[in-house]
């Protein structure tokens, strides 16, 4: 083990190790460090330290800048370039593979089936060993024959016009010049392309890189007796090139006269907008009662990433944006002149009046008026004022539609899109798919059947096909290699602790710590060896009990012979690591040092380790001695809950039971529960956007509920979450707490700035004037390196100063602008004991930890828990220049996220300072060191998933500790010492 001087008190490592010598990236000094291969190695240390340093921006940097220099140039061109990290020398480096909290670029068409592959091999299983049905009907499929074929065709009506295609091309990229060609050999002298017809000759040159239709015109005909033999031969014709597949593009002598009147009717225009009708004819698929044929499935047919697959009525979303019914009309108690259609509420009298004389027809046939309140309507008569009676009244949905699309101001179309939101799509009924990927079976289940089961579930389901029972013989060769993988995917996830996600769940609505776990079934699904795997905090969003899931999944990757590193503050983790590296001693300036490595029972034994002194026990959170709180312990898990109350009764949303939510005002409280139990589906999804509502009237649609009580109590509701505070370099902690606005006045009311008629835009770095005019306030220039990196270096003119000389003259006790922005905050924090308004806020933001930041560190550089950490102090420095935060509701999710044990202790005491003031702080959390320093927790479960969204327990801990029906009581009973 070493300390911060470099002394080594155990001994060498055994085996080969990952040897980094001189890492000076950020706040790294200079360090030496040896990493033992093929073992579990925690990179530990307080919050700032420098873990992620080594482990990301050193160890992933150097190994995927030496892989991508391996390739050749013109491969790199395609290859984000990385830049060599400031290191001396690294040995002994593996391959390697992060998985990170980063959300990435997931898109809502992103899921959990999709991150894991899962879903390919779904699509892939289905394709070639499901059983089709009729999409209409919901009969299995079965054969057609020519004859079939053609008695269909001659089944149209007398004198309408046919063309019978061969399908060569469906969907694929290229000029398919081979193709054509073949067709031309073939005697074909007309080919359709893209719905398009035209001679073989004059077929124009294709796109190689759009999708593409070739169908070959087998015959033009015109329906009348006596063609019965011509029919035939083209039939099977047809069926001989088409492989099997005949299409029939018709039109009736009415489409053809009513295409002539519209003025639509064209010799090319084979589309429904000219009369042309299409059906399919396939001899392996078709319905023997519809009569109607299927296009043999493939992989995309189940791909709602893929115009061949996805549901057209949403393009494969699942969801279509359109006005909701319930914010439409959200109080049936009043009638419409109160403004019950919500969207006339803002109206001018003028313009109410105009609307109501839209529903007149329909409120005569009703036999009511707009005093009446909507409960007293007739039956069915909501239902009509919304969508109308199918007569005379359109109904307030489409009226609403038809506005919004004949407005042109933003403001106005914004007004009307507050009554807008994702419904489920009534084609697909949220599918996503087209019919023929929703008719095709395995055992029963359809893929999207499968795709809503809880992993856990589907891990099952699948064991069960493992047999190969359910598969026919000659599919059984394909089916079972398939099914195999997939319960091995399916098996680790569930390990891993996220068995109650479903493959159908979207990646955007994953936390980190969840997509993190999802990513490593990827991993651990690729079978590689030799690989350094880099994991941060993978335990963030697991309850204590999932812990020792989580670590044999990482130990699985261990056996498989890899190296695991893993970034983590928590103490199972860290006492399950083969090897500890604890990097300190503080953040920051203060840090970047190694501290100790070895053992846990090493890094325990380390006086100097802030990490050991906690493993020790040395140094704890203790836990209160007095709580804002008394209950006396009953018989009852949910203790009563102390006035004043919010309460939220009735939630329903995904997983939830409808139980009663009480939240004690003015306190401390911690919602707890295993993953999945539903904590995040009843805070965020239902409480805070229902509270949001009520306090603002805006805000994104609340789940399901019967009542919000208690919100008089309260006059505002921040939600305090890890988004970025700001995505440009320009923005930062400074300009986010507004302190930079302050800090600029100061500079302007200087002796020399007032001579020289400065104002305070002369000290920004995004207006022209006092900046740097070579790199516009950026203080380096970005050199563009062709097939390598892009080279950032020091603005010669300011180097790196980000002001121009003129602006640099001027100093504030000593120091410039330039100075302010870069020093640490703990450093220029006694610089402005005189100005309230400058040192409040930089107060706040050490106290919870951030005095490692810089004034200037750009907003993009910052780490999801310091961005929610920038946004409490700025509550809290606010409540310290007067604004007291009493009346004012804080929602946290998982904010130890990324912090030491020493920071979760710093930021329990600026937490406290919240509620003293009079605010109530809700928190979503697992840290046992929260649950025991909170005043009333409340733990949904007892489990997750389907097992999940009750709430179990209720009460101040020790309650909860004793009288607790889930895990959480079992825990909560070991961190108090039971």
């Amino acid at each position: 083990m070493r300390d911060v001087a470099g002394s080594r008190t155990n001994g060498a490592l055994t085996g080969g190790a990952i040897r980094i010598r001189g890492a000076r990236v950020h706040n790294l000094r200079s360090v030496d460090v040896d990493i033992p291969r093929n073992k579990l190695v925690v990179i530990t240390g307080v919050s700032g330290s420098g873990k992620s340093s080594l482990a990301f921006d050193t160890l992933l940097a150097e190994g995927q800048r030496q892989y991508i220099d391996s390739l050749s140039v013109y491969a790199r061109q395609f290859f984000q370039q990385r830049e060599r990290p400031d290191v001396d020398r690294i040995d002994g480096l593996q391959p390697a593979v992060a998985v990170d909290q980063s959300q990435g670029s997931h898109s809502p068409r992103s899921t959990v089936g999709t991150i894991t592959e899962v879903h390919d091999y779904l699509r892939l299983l289905f394709a070639r060993a499901g059983s089709m049905a009729c999409p209409e009907c919901d009969q299995p499929i079965t054969q057609q024959s020519s004859s079939e074929i053609e008695q269909a065709v001659a089944a149209l009506p007398v004198d309408s016009r046919a063309m019978l295609l061969a399908p060569l091309i469906h969907g694929r990229k290229g000029k398919h010049a081979e193709v054509i060609e073949t067709a031309r050999k073939a005697g074909f002298v007309r080919l359709r392309i893209d719905g398009l017809a035209y001679p073989i000759e004059d077929v124009p040159e294709l796109t190689a890189q759009k999708l593409h239709d070739i169908e070959a015109v087998v015959d033009r005909i015109v329906i009348r007796e006596g063609i019965d033999t011509r029919l035939a031969e083209s039939v099977r014709l047809a069926i001989k090139h088409g492989d099997g597949v005949v299409r029939i593009v018709y039109q009736t002598p009415e489409a053809k006269a009513a295409a002539a009147t519209s003025g639509a009717n064209g010799a090319a225009a084979y589309n429904a907008q000219s009369g042309w009708e299409e059906r399919l004819f396939n001899t392996r698929y078709a319905c023997p009662d519809c009569k109607v044929g299927v296009a043999e499935v493939e992989p995309r047919t189940f791909s709602f990433n893929s115009p061949y697959g996805a549901c057209p009525g949403c393009d494969g979303m699942g969801v279509v944006e359109a006005f909701d019914p319930e914010l439409v009309v959200p109080d049936l108690s009043k009638s419409l002149a109160e403004g019950a259609v919500a969207p006339w509420r803002s109206a001018t009298d003028a313009g109410r009046k105009k609307r109501f004389d839209i529903v007149e027809p329909l409120l005569t046939s009703l036999k009511v008026t707009i005093d009446t309140p909507l409960a007293d309507w007739p039956r069915g008569g909501v239902q009509k004022l919304l969508t109308g009676d199918g007569k005379s009244f359109a109904g307030v949905l489409l009226h609403l539609e038809e506005e919004r699309l004949a407005t042109k101001k933003d403001d106005a179309r914004g007004k009307l899109d507050a009554f807008r939101d994702a419904i489920r799509c009534p084609d697909c009924e949220g599918t996503r798919l087209r019919p023929e990927g929703r008719a095709c079976r395995i055992a029963d289940q359809r893929i999207f059947d499968v795709g809503a089961m809880p992993i856990s579930e589907a891990t099952q389901w699948f064991a069960g096909l493992v047999d190969g029972a359910a598969f026919e013989a000659d599919r059984l060769p394909i089916a079972e290699p398939l099914v195999r993988e997939i319960h091995r995917r399916l098996a680790f996830l569930d390990k891993a602790g996220v068995g109650y996600l479903t493959l159908e769940r979207s990646a955007d609505t994953l936390s980190g710590g969840e997509l993190q776990r999802v990513r490593l079934a990827t991993g651990v699904g690729s079978g590689l060896v030799g690989v350094m795997y880099l994991l941060d905090e993978p335990s963030i969003g697991l309850h204590p009990r999932d812990n020792d899931r989580l670590l044999d999944a990482i130990r699985d990757l261990r056996r498989q012979g890899n190296t695991v590193i893993v970034v983590e503050h928590d103490e199972e983790v860290i006492r399950a690591a083969d090897w500890v590296i604890d990097i300190g001693p503080g953040a920051g300036a203060r840090g970047g040092y190694l501290v100790a490595e070895g053992t846990p029972t090493d890094i325990a034994a380390c006086a100097e380790s802030v990490t050991g002194r906690y493993l020790s026990g040395a140094e704890r959170i203790a836990t209160p001695t007095e709580r804002r709180i008394t209950t006396r312990l009953n018989g009852k898990a949910v203790a009563t809950c102390p006035e004043p109350t919010l309460a939220l009764r009735g939630a329903t949303l995904h997983n939830l039971r409808g139980d009663d939510f009480e939240l004690p005002l003015g306190k401390l409280v911690c919602v707890s529960g295993v993953s999945g139990s539903g904590k995040t589906s009843l805070v965020v999804g239902t409480l805070a956007r229902a509270l949001a509502r009520k306090l603002s009237g805006a805000g994104a649609k609340p789940g399901p509920h019967t009542a919000l009580e208690g919100v008089e109590h309260l006059d505002r509701f921040v939600e305090i979450d890890q988004s970025p505070i700001g995505r440009s370099p320009r923005s930062n902690a400074a300009t986010y707490t507004g302190v930079f606005d302050e800090v600029r006045k100061l500079l302007a009311k200087t002796k020399l700035s007032r001579q020289r008629g400065y104002k305070p835009s002369r000290f920004s770095f995004n207006v022209q004037g006092g900046r740097c005019d070579e790199c516009q306030g950026q203080g380096q220039r970005k050199i563009e390196m062709n097939f390598l990196p892009d080279l950032y270096v020091t603005c010669d003119a300011c180097r790196g100063a980000r002001f121009n000389r003129a602006t640099l003259a001027v100093r504030y006790k000593g120091l410039t602008v330039a100075d302010l922005l870069t020093r640490p905050l703990e450093e220029v924090l006694p610089l402005f004991t005189e100005t309230p308004a400058i040192h409040a806020p930089l107060e706040a933001l050490v106290a919870v930890g951030l005095g490692y930041l810089s004034l200037g560190q750009p907003a993009n550089t910052l780490s999801g828990g310091e961005a929610q950490r920038v946004k409490l102090a700025a509550e809290l420095g606010g409540s310290s220049k007067g604004g007291v935060p009493a009346r004012t509701l804080y929602l946290l999710d998982e904010p130890t996220t990324g912090l030491h044990a020493d920071d979760v202790r710093r930021l329990l005491g600026v937490l406290g300072r919240l509620v003293d003031a009079g605010a109530t702080v809700l928190v979503i959390e697992h840290h046992l060191d929260v649950m025991r320093v909170a005043d009333w927790i409340i733990d949904l479960g007892p489990d997750g998933g389907a097992g999940g969204g009750r709430i179990v327990a209720a009460g101040t801990p020790e309650h909860v500790a004793a009288k607790g029906t889930g895990p959480t009581s079992e825990w909560l009973g070991r961190a108090l010492g039971g």
